[in-house]
């Protein structure tokens, strides 16, 4: 049986020092305090994407996760910036040796920000909603569930049909969240979580502002409120900073990075994320619906000049990036080669091919200029749409209008996107799809990784899409900023223990 608790508040905060000082790359230390931390200070953020609004229960995305679970809402556990599973409202959890049965302590005197105390039956009533309402985000991941149930007043036991590998870790996202039972807040522009920040305030197409919870029942917070700033652009985020508007910066261009480096007062981060630059194909549609046009354009790609474009991440070859179980460098399935692009397009038959591009216009230009270059070096002409975030959510997501698309994918063990034949890449192949099933239910998690390599490098040898990069996000922290977190802060961000100094 598998037991895990919860650190003491000690341990957790020394375990978050040492994290920000390893865990920065080429060379990067996060910034310390420059005085005594100011618990009155207030923190200002520069964020890209917006959420569209604030029901993270009915709305996907990783906009809503990033600021939403931590800082507002909490589940049962959660997960560190290097992903692993920690217990939050959970004191500690056990998983039997089958895989079946997952038994949750509660931590005492957790209050809703309602000023409603937490009970058991809260958690069991969340989760039992999840289970058996579909319009819920975080249904499937319920699906081998069996029974949700208390234990007394302080346990809550689920048990699954079937071990899951995963379900563990869906936990830690929207389908994890714990609210309280019958609540009538409006979430689509309200909240009523436990977290150690309260929601008070949100403009939309500006910012959301947070305020530190003075009832939380863990460590408070270590400022008394946050605005997080959305600014699509970057030049304009890079300028915000500049000016003095901005405490931190997430998101930095890299080509526009130098700007904030060493005398502008910030200094740069750069994490590690399960961001994967994802050139999609819509495999149902010809003549991508073809092996050998998906390898041509693939092969036109040098992924090593594009990542130099950007300025930042690696090389990717494959649907699951470093930090995910299953990793494998699939570097040796395909590289660059125009010359074999050309044969390959000649075999399917096709000439003087047009496809067209639809990008989020906050991605900017990079992406798409470099992918128009190396597509015309081998007669495929590329037309670039650049829409708003909304229309490719309707077009490219919902309807699976489009021939090629590029998002940054930036949730973890998201591998199952490839495994369902209905997500809009419309990939559809058997053995993948029973390779990935077989994954989940196997309790050893070394078993399971690789079984997820090999339906991995299945998904890459048929050229399912293209992995154009691993991300990697640069963020500029001012002067007097500590305990900003540094890796995958894209898909969660949180600020319980971010200070500012006098």
């Amino acid at each position: 049986m598998l037991r895990r608790t919860s650190l003491t508040a000690a341990a957790l905060l020394a375990a978050g020092a040492l994290l920000l000082t390893a865990c920065t790359g080429g060379g990067d230390t996060a910034p310390t305090e420059t005085g005594e931390p100011d618990p009155s200070a207030q923190l200002t953020v520069g964020l890209v994407l917006e959420p569209t609004n604030l029901d993270i229960r009915h709305t996907s995305g990783a906009a809503l996760e990033q600021i939403l679970i931590d800082n507002i809402y909490q589940g049962l556990v959660t997960r560190t910036e290097d992903n692993e599973i920690e217990p939050a409202l959970a004191s500690e959890y056990e998983i039997s040796t089958d895989g079946l049965t997952y038994t949750f302590t509660l931590n005492p005197d957790i209050t809703f920000h309602s000023g409603d105390a937490l009970s058991v039956d809260d958690v069991v009533t969340s989760y039992t909603e999840v289970k058996d309402d579909e319009s819920l985000i975080g249904h499937g991941d319920f699906a081998g569930v069996a029974s949700i149930a208390a234990d007394g007043d302080s346990t809550v036991v689920i048990t699954l049909t079937e071990p899951n590998q995963n379900f563990l870790f869906a936990l830690t996202g929207p389908a994890g969240l714990v609210f309280k039972a019958g609540d009538e807040t409006d979430l689509k522009t309200g909240a009523n979580g436990t977290g150690p920040f309260l929601l008070a305030n949100w403009i939309q197409g500006d910012s959301i502002e947070l305020t530190r919870n003075d009832a939380y029942w863990a460590d408070p917070a270590g400022v008394a409120g946050v605005v997080l700033q959305y600014i699509p652009d970057f030049t304009a985020g890079v300028n915000a900073a500049l000016d003095g508007s901005l405490d931190v910066l997430t998101a930095v261009d890299p080509n526009l990075a130098p700007q904030l480096d060493g005398e502008s007062g910030f200094t740069l981060t750069t994490g590690k994320t399960t961001d994967k630059g994802t050139l999609a194909f819509n495999n149902a549609k010809a003549p991508l619906d073809d092996v050998r046009v998906r390898e041509a354009l693939r092969l036109a790609i040098n992924h090593d000049e594009l990542v130099a474009a950007i300025g930042a991440g690696q090389p990717m070859y494959g649907p699951i990036p470093e930090l995910d179980p299953g990793y494998e460098d699939l570097s040796d399935v395909v590289g660059y080669d125009p010359d074999r692009a050309r044969e390959l397009l000649d075999e399917a038959g096709v000439d003087d091919l047009d496809l067209t591009l639809t990008i989020p216009s906050f991605y900017g230009t990079t992406v798409a200029q470099v992918l128009v270059s190396d597509f015309n070096e081998v007669g495929v002409t590329l037309e670039v749409n650049q829409v708003e975030f909304a229309t490719w959510l309707q077009d490219v997501y919902t309807n699976k209008d489009y021939d090629l698309s590029f998002v940054l994918h930036v949730e973890p063990r998201d591998f199952g996107n490839f495994a369902n034949p209905d997500y809009y890449f419309q990939y559809d192949n058997t053995e993948v799809q029973e390779l990935y099933a077989e994954a989940l239910a196997t309790v050893d998690a070394d078993e399971s990784a690789a079984l997820l390599a090999e339906a991995a490098r299945i998904v890459s040898e048929d050229h399912a899409a293209d992995w154009l990069y691993n991300g990697a996000t640069l963020t500029a922290v001012g002067t007097g900023v500590a305990g900003f977190p540094v890796d995958s802060i894209n898909s969660r961000l949180d600020l319980s223990g971010v200070t500012v100094a006098e």
